[in-house]
């Protein structure tokens, strides 16, 4: 399996702006971790679970746009698990995976209430090409231009370096921009300062991880002032960035 997608590539968004978020189910930890890498270089938010209890407990915290799900779980029936999954959130769209290269396996995955099936071994890009397919049909739309990442009403243009809010110019100095670039591929995910020092000024400054604080505060008073906030802390943890609401 290879993983040819560009990082941080964000051209799906959910109908609120934000990423799509993935619920993959498998007890098997190599495929499910080359899948997971795969998914996040899409851009999209990516949660795992090994079981049927986690795949339920999953769902119920993160809310998922779409689900892989195992056929074979070990310790769970799947279909069962799919409408445990389906009690917390109607017509999520499922792709299931199985082990069984049959067509009976197909069929009754898809009459089990799945609305794809993927045999194992898989290609890491025909599973990510079906799920985009099940994400649009689910009323996902295209970010608003391929160099455009899009969170709420925050908009920054990678090639053209502008970005706006609400339809409003914010000028950025080169680190704030690199900083909002880091928040914006990651939407809704806890970034810690360790992870931002070493993604926008990528060494490590020894101690000076304030570095983080200061800029985040600079970036609040640009792109929240006035506003409903986006940009927010989690104490012990660090920052994300989600539409405001």
């Amino acid at each position: 399996m290879t993983v040819t997608s560009p990082q941080g590539r964000t051209d799906l968004l959910t109908p609120d702006g934000s990423a799509v978020r993935v619920l993959v189910v498998d007890h098997e930890d190599s495929p499910s971790e080359l899948l997971s890498m795969a998914l996040r270089y899409e851009g999209w938010e990516v949660r795992g679970a090994g079981n049927g209890d986690g795949a339920v407990r999953a769902a119920r915290a993160f809310r998922p746009d779409v689900v892989v799900l195992d056929l074979m779980l070990p310790d769970a029936d799947a279909p069962a698990v799919l409408r445990e999954v389906r009690r917390e959130l109607p017509g999520v769209p499922v792709l299931f995976l199985t082990a069984r290269d049959s067509g009976t396996e197909r069929i009754a995955g898809l009459t089990a209430g799945g609305d794809d099936v993927v045999t194992k071994p898989f290609g890491l890009e025909e599973v990510v090409a079906r799920l985009r397919g099940l994400v649009r049909r689910s009323g996902a739309a295209p970010a608003r231009s391929g160099s455009a990442l899009v969170v709420g009403d925050l908009v920054l243009d990678e090639d053209s370096r502008e970005v706006s809010r609400g339809g409003r110019a914010i000028h950025l100095t080169a680190t704030e921009f690199e900083l909002l670039r880091f928040l914006m591929r990651n939407p809704r995910r806890v970034l810690s300062k360790a992870q931002i020092l070493d993604r926008v000024w990528s060494y490590d400054f020894g101690g000076r991880a304030n570095v983080v604080e200061l800029y985040v505060s600079y970036l609040r008073k640009k792109i929240d002032a006035g506003r409903a906030p986006m940009i927010h802390t989690r104490r012990g943890a660090g920052y994300l960035i989600k539409p405001a609401g």
